[in-house]
């Protein structure tokens, strides 16, 4: 017993209804993929068998009606020689030779019957089993890619990733203190090129206070 227990049950089965009650899909459309193939292989052997019967029984009836076609050609000879009894006897035989053949005929319908429907059936399995090939592929990548998904809604709201934000920020504040430290540390110092600068600026200023002086000694004058 697999997934179907029957024949049937995989040729009138609806795939979707069995996907969407699946808890899981890619195991269950491998499953079926998997019970249309097994289904197939018993089924033809199964069908190689029946046309072999339908062989066997058209070579019977032919058979039988051969035999009743000699009954009868020895029902004529008899009735020829005179021998009456002989002919009904052979009548007789005949007889059951056409009614033999009748009875193998209905058989024989029935089997092309069956066979028939088998073929139907075959081909409908065969449809099925190409359909959902090619959605096999499709329906993977949609649930693994629903999986990855889902995985990651459940990191983001996990408080995980909140604790991990919170120590950046903690760590980044504690950087900003250790650079506040340093900072202060140069607090009062001069650079090398901050003393230059203050050099040229004084040099500036005594040049301006020069200007300034001989300006006013020119006015005296």
């Amino acid at each position: 017993m697999g997934i179907f227990s029957r024949f049937a049950d995989i040729v009138n089965s609806n795939i979707n209804a069995i996907l969407d009650k699946a808890e899981d899909p890619e195991k269950m459309v491998r499953l079926i993929i998997q019970e249309m193939e097994d289904t197939l292989v018993e089924v033809r052997s199964t069908s190689a068998k029946t046309l072999a019967e339908k062989k066997e029984l058209a070579r019977r009836v032919e058979h039988l009606n051969q035999e009743a076609q000699q009954w009868q050609e020895k029902a004529e000879l008899a009735l020829v020689k005179d021998r009456e009894d002989l002919a009904r006897a052979a009548l007789l035989e005949r007889q059951k030779s056409s009614d033999a053949a009748a009875s193998v005929e209905k058989e024989l319908e029935h089997l092309e019957s069956h066979i028939e429907k088998l073929q139907q059936e075959v081909a409908t399995l065969q449809d099925k089993l190409a359909d959902a090939k090619a959605r096999q592929k499709a329906i993977v990548l949609r649930q693994r890619s629903a999986e990855s998904r889902l995985e990651v809604k459940k990191a983001l709201d996990s408080s995980k990733v909140e604790d991990a934000l919170n120590r950046f920020e903690r760590y980044e504040s504690k950087i900003d203190g250790l650079e506040s430290q340093v900072e202060a540390y140069d607090l009062g110092k001069k650079s090398l090129s901050d003393e230059i600068a203050d050099l040229q600026k004084n040099e500036q200023v005594d040049d301006e206070l020069a200007a300034l002086k001989k300006k006013l000694a020119n006015k005296e004058q």
